[in-house]
């Protein structure tokens, strides 16, 4: 009976050690959900590129250096993908994350959102939580209030960044908060409440 019960152990092992365990293949494709209509968890490798570039032949040395947009085109469908946010809170994009991968391959984790047959050809989004440079470690695509706080070092205060960014402030000293005039504002609060 022992010979009979090691037979069946060694004859199960193979299989059962080359199969990945719930956690394995959980961290293959690790993204945090946001509970957004029509999200699907997509890890793949692609080439980070200058959308402009791509889409009108229009490039610039080094993607821009920041001041444009970045894509992801895809090694697995040869698909571009416009990765509009990272992976913090407020919806920043991930150009600071992206950019010192400019031209190159790198692993993502992250997001698809928006449902393929209710967009009926328009492009899904992808929100970017993870990237891995060939050979290299998982780092977090958070960069972007890092990179802030350092090009705004008087901002400093609590709360959200953009209600520290000088920027902003000047738009809205100029424009009002909703861009139409202070005018605009008095009336819309005065209507609203």
């Amino acid at each position: 009976m022992k010979r009979i019960a090691l037979f069946a152990a060694l004859l199960v092992a193979p299989f059962y050690i080359s199969m990945p365990t719930p956690a394995s293949a959980a961290e293959e494709c690790e993204a945090k959900s946001w509970g957004l209509s029509g999200q699907k968890k997509e890890c793949f490798s692609a080439k980070v590129v200058d959308l402009l570039c791509e889409v009108a032949g229009d490039c610039a040395k080094n993607c821009g250096d920041g001041g444009r947009q970045l894509g992801l085109l895809r090694a697995d469908t040869g698909k571009l993908v416009y990765p509009q946010k990272n992976l913090q809170q407020s919806f920043n994009g991930a150009v600071a994350d992206l950019l010192p991968h400019c031209g190159k391959t790198i692993d993502v984790r992250g997001w698809l959102v928006g449902d393929e047959e209710t967009l009926k050809g328009a492009a899904q989004l992808y929100q970017v939580q993870w990237i891995r440079a060939a050979g290299g470690k998982w780092q977090k695509a958070s960069k972007w209030t890092k990179d802030w706080a350092k090009k705004n070092p008087d901002a400093k205060g609590k709360g959200p960044w953009f209600r520290r960014d000088p920027r902003v402030k000047a738009e809205i000293e100029t424009n009002g908060y909703l861009g139409l005039g202070h005018d605009e504002d008095i009336a819309f609060i005065k209507d609203f409440y």
